[in-house]
């Protein structure tokens, strides 16, 4: 990496944590109830909304009716969008008359926006209705984004309150997420999107005329459609679902280069900010800034690992006395191998799954960086809400082992940490890997799995890994070269999806229930401190060895053993 691309980098990181501070007061405001003047004209909108479903939204919920009033509607989510896709043919604004989306296929898209993991096994362009794109993509993006920011404030009200079992309304928390935060945030930047270029419209697809390589002219349709809605909740939300199936590599949803960098922005703005808003909520802001600082220790050399080896090209190519100063084989020319190894790193410590460029391509120690990423259990940063109270889990362990070391009852703001809460922290760790490995050995040693697979080998097995971990952590993002589209990986994905959202949700609603109805235990000389610098050591190094140690042996199999091949042939 040369002194500029340092540069960008730290000017990315900068930026994001300036916008940190206001953004995540911001929030913190909203679900207190302190709407800001700028948008208080949604105040009737938001009564309304209450008025008409019923919904009381000063009755505070404990744990269990908050869990079932969040899995009660995104089940029916999963219902409506499945049902959209199989019927879009009758729906309107479908003037390419597509027909009904197949059942497998129905069922892992519905699961996948729902959970907000952003997996995509179809083109949209090719696939999707207008219809189908607005009311049932974008529409349950914002939902599923929703979702994950109030699961997140009800765990945070579990660790701040004290002796009591209510943790907040889930409609209330998803309603004002939704109205004061994702709404306004997405409507500016999808303006600001279709002033750069970035389509947004309901024309029928354009029919151009080209000439081919025989000079001869062929009849070709160009895509339109509602794109600048759809990207600018996709990259705020971390849903990470393109609306064209080159995701933000068509020119169509990220045309330049200042597109490009805010996406990339937009992809970390919500999950940086919301650690402040934890540490507003809890009247800690220490531990909120120790949060975020043990996200940035982590990323940022990641980030220089994936930018580093695309920058230095392929020696493959220069083993055969082609010149070679970047592996650009995937890439947009626009965009550079520099963007596409920072955007990769994003949207993998991000969870938002969105790519300006072919993963299947990358550099086997790129591939070996953002799966590790993942592995991590999507905590760097993270899909929103749902990455922050996964990493808050992992500091409950951490809590936990330094208690263990010093012979302590260990202690979290105020909170002992007692059997009950190790026990569902100790299942989310478990599980998670377990779901994941299971499905890619199965698929690696069957031919419903290998028969998907685009390359031999190393390389073929690392496709696989790749798609049930992104699944598995709510990413979404793929190495393209694996035909997913089929049904064994549509229903175990669309199972995996659900398992491992649903699951991590269950254990950490109980979790803030249990803290709940604990009573203060006052800051003693024995306490740990969790909000300085030896704290974010520890707490950086348990997760990379728990998320590396996990998965070794299958990366060793995959891109470690890619990367060892390839050093073998070619060097470099």
């Amino acid at each position: 990496m040369t002194q500029t691309d340092i540069v960008q980098l730290a000017l990315y990181l900068v930026l994001g944590i300036i916008l940190v501070k206001p953004l995540g007061r911001y929030m913190d405001r909203v679900y207190k109830g302190h709407i800001n003047k700028l948008v208080s004209f949604l105040r009737p909108v938001e009564k309304l909304i209450y008025r008409c479903c019923g919904i009381n939204p000063e009755q505070e919920m404990d744990w269990r009716h908050y869990l079932y009033a969040m899995l009660m509607f995104n089940m029916l989510g999963i219902l409506f969008i499945y049902l959209l896709q199989r019927l879009q043919y009758y729906f309107p604004f479908n003037s390419q008359g597509f027909p009904g989306v197949a059942p497998d296929l129905a069922f892992n898209s519905a699961t996948s926006i729902v959970t907000n993991s952003g997996w995509q096994a179809y083109a949209g362009e090719s696939t999707f209705s207008y219809f189908t794109q607005t009311v049932g993509v974008t529409a349950q993006s914002f939902i599923a984004a929703a979702t994950g920011m109030a699961l997140l404030i009800a765990f945070i009200r579990g660790l701040a309150r004290r002796e009591t079992v209510n943790l907040g309304n889930y409609w209330q928390d998803l309603v004002r997420g939704v109205l004061y935060i994702l709404l306004p945030l997405s409507l500016i930047f999808a303006v600001f999107l279709t002033s750069q270029g970035v389509l947004q419209n309901y024309n029928d697809y354009l029919e151009v005329h080209t000439l081919e390589h025989d000079n001869t002219q062929q009849l070709t349709k160009i895509p339109m459609g509602p794109v600048a809605s759809l990207v600018a909740i996709r990259q705020l939300g971390s849903e990470g679902i393109g609306f064209f199936s080159a995701n933000s590599a068509h020119p169509f949803e990220n045309p330049n280069a200042l597109t490009n960098y805010l996406e990339m922005l937009a992809i970390i703005l919500i999950p940086a900010a919301l650690c402040y808003t934890f540490g507003l909520m809890i009247n800690d802001r220490r531990q909120g800034w120790m949060v975020l600082i043990t996200m940035i220790v982590i990323f940022i050399p990641s980030a220089c690992i994936v930018i580093n080896a695309e920058l230095k090209g392929n020696p493959a190519l220069a083993n055969m006395n082609l010149y070679s100063s970047a592996n650009m084989e995937g890439k947009e020319l626009r965009l550079g191998a520099y963007n596409s190894g920072l955007w990769s790193t994003a949207t993998t410590a991000a969870g938002n799954g969105s790519t300006n460029a072919m993963n299947d391509s990358y550099m086997p120690m790129s591939g070996l960086v953002t799966l590790i990423l993942m592995h991590l259990g999507g905590v760097i940063f993270g899909s929103v809400g749902s990455g922050l109270y996964g990493m808050l889990m992992l500091v409950i362990i951490t809590v936990f082992i330094a208690g263990l070391m010093v012979g302590r009852t260990p202690e979290y703001l105020g909170n002992k940490i007692e059997p009950f809460e190790m026990k569902m922290v100790v299942l989310i760790v478990l599980i998670m890997p377990l779901t994941g490995l299971l499905l890619a050995a199965v698929a690696s040693v069957t031919n419903v799995g290998t028969s998907s697979i685009g390359n031999p080998g190393a390389h073929g097995f690392t496709e696989i890994l790749y798609a049930f971990t992104s699944m598995r952590n709510n990413n979404g993002s793929a190495f393209a070269g694996l035909n997913a589209n089929t049904v064994f990986y549509n229903v175990s994905g669309g199972l995996l999806m659900l398992l491992n959202r649903y699951w991590l949700a269950i254990a950490t609603l109980a979790v803030a229930g249990s803290l709940a109805r604990k009573k203060l235990i006052p800051v003693s000389s024995g306490t740990l401190a969790t909000h300085n610098l030896l704290f974010v050591m520890l707490l950086s190094s348990f997760i990379i060895i728990l998320g590396v140690l996990s998965f070794l042996p299958t990366l060793a199999l995959g891109p470690i053993a890619e990367y060892i091949t390839m050093k073998e042939m070619y060097g470099g």
